[in-house]
């Protein structure tokens, strides 16, 4: 069954408010966000603000049923085992800097972290704060050729002083799928804890976290077409219950005195403060919509437009496509170069044509060393996207290419 992209697209209040032309390709930095979680954010805002967690009156008591109710649909959309597995945070940042934090007190010096040169700064600063604090070494897989994780090293990556291991599920730069399954058998094999960025691979469709083989993954609201500021941080729950809290005061605890604290169960020890109420609500609306998606139909619709944008790039002269050539265990996000022309220069000369397109390192600077270069362009779609954004982002690329070059 082909997919209705038009009424797909009247889901987005943007595409009836952007004056025309708007080809929108910057998913990969941040999704549109869908009626459902822009009403879920507006109606908390506007007719339901109360603090949760602890209130008795009836205002309250709604944010915080809504609240636990978000946390519900999220963890039903990852195939968690419960909600009492997800943290709630303000985006993949902040889950795997919670990550890092949470998992210190098992690296000791002279122990290894295992990263790739594939990964977002967002998973690598962290493990190299860890690192340093502890004593420890850090280790990264390099990438094959067309952008994918070389897992050739895979063996002498993975020791038995690895302790943990931090990988991303689908590129933010080339659009390459990781095989977690030998990832995380090796890592089971010498009892490393295998952390995912899952960033990239949420606006997708559901997971199965729990089938996947690791202990943590990390997401953001915004990239699965919800609001900026929300994110989340499952945690294979007999791990979850060992670890311990990261930020410390309100809402995280049981009873304070002086002397010390008993902390609340998880997933509340790590959620210290006020939430990110509003951005959780509408994380969670977009999390229940996207479940009922036809994802079967939108993954041959995403595949039919990333060949037709691959393809046109082949076509075109001075250009060089960074990433995997086909189309397997991959989605919809190109990276590529124009020859002799600044990523910057060519995006904002796209934005004239009204196609929206990044440019830069894509905060994957050792990606960026691994393929000669400092910065490219990056298209990334979405299920919205239809052939006339592919269409404008070409006719713009052959207006750069006689420019410029």
């Amino acid at each position: 069954m082909s997919l209705d992209v038009a009424a797909l697209r009247r889901s987005f209040p943007i595409f009836s408010r952007q004056p025309p032309p708007f080809h929108y390709l910057d998913n990969a930095a941040t999704g549109q966000i869908c009626a459902a979680a822009a009403e879920a954010l507006t109606a908390y805002e506007t007719a339901g603000r109360a603090n949760v967690k602890r209130g008795v009156y009836r205002l309250a008591d709604r944010a915080t049923s809504a609240f636990a109710e978000a946390r519900a649909r999220i963890a039903r959309y990852l195939g968690a085992a419960g909600p009492e597995e997800v943290i709630l945070t303000s985006g993949t940042t902040f889950g795997l800097n919670l990550a890092a934090h949470v998992l210190e007190e098992r690296v000791r010096a002279g122990d290894t972290i295992l990263i790739s040169r594939l990964e977002h700064h967002s998973n690598i600063v962290p493990w190299q704060m860890l690192a340093k604090r502890r004593g420890a070494r850090l280790r990264a897989l390099d990438v094959t050729a067309d952008g994918r994780l070389d897992l050739a090293g895979l063996d002498a990556g993975i020791d038995r002083r690895t302790r943990i291991v931090a990988l991303t599920h689908c590129s933010n730069v080339t659009g390459a799928v990781t095989d977690l399954a030998p990832i995380a058998a090796r890592a089971r094999e010498v009892g490393a804890v295998l952390v995912v960025d899952g960033a990239q691979r949420v606006p997708h469709g559901p997971l199965e976290v729990t089938t996947l083989g690791c202990d943590l993954y990390a997401l953001s609201g915004h990239k699965m077409f919800g609001a900026t500021g929300a994110g989340a941080l499952w945690v294979r729950g007999e791990l979850l219950a060992e670890l311990p809290p990261f930020l410390g005061g309100g809402e995280m605890i049981t009873r304070v005195t002086i002397e010390e604290t008993a902390y609340a169960p998880p997933p509340h020890r790590f959620e210290a403060g006020t939430p990110p109420i509003g951005p959780a609500l509408a994380m969670g609306a977009a999390a229940a919509w996207l479940a009922e998606l036809d994802w079967r139909a939108i993954a041959a619709h995403e595949k039919t437009l990333t060949a037709r944008l691959l393809e046109g790039l082949d076509r075109l002269p001075g250009v060089r496509i960074h990433g995997p050539r086909d189309l397997e265990a991959r989605y919809g996000v190109v990276a590529f170069e124009v020859e002799g022309v600044h990523a910057h220069d060519v995006c904002q000369i796209l934005d004239g044509f009204g196609v929206c397109t990044r440019g830069g390192h894509h905060c994957a600077q050792p990606l960026m060393e691994a393929f000669g270069t400092v910065a490219t362009v990056r298209a990334s779609l979405a299920p919205y996207n239809e052939e006339a954004d592919i269409d404008a982002l070409l006719e713009g690329l052959e207006r750069v290419i006689r420019i410029l070059r």
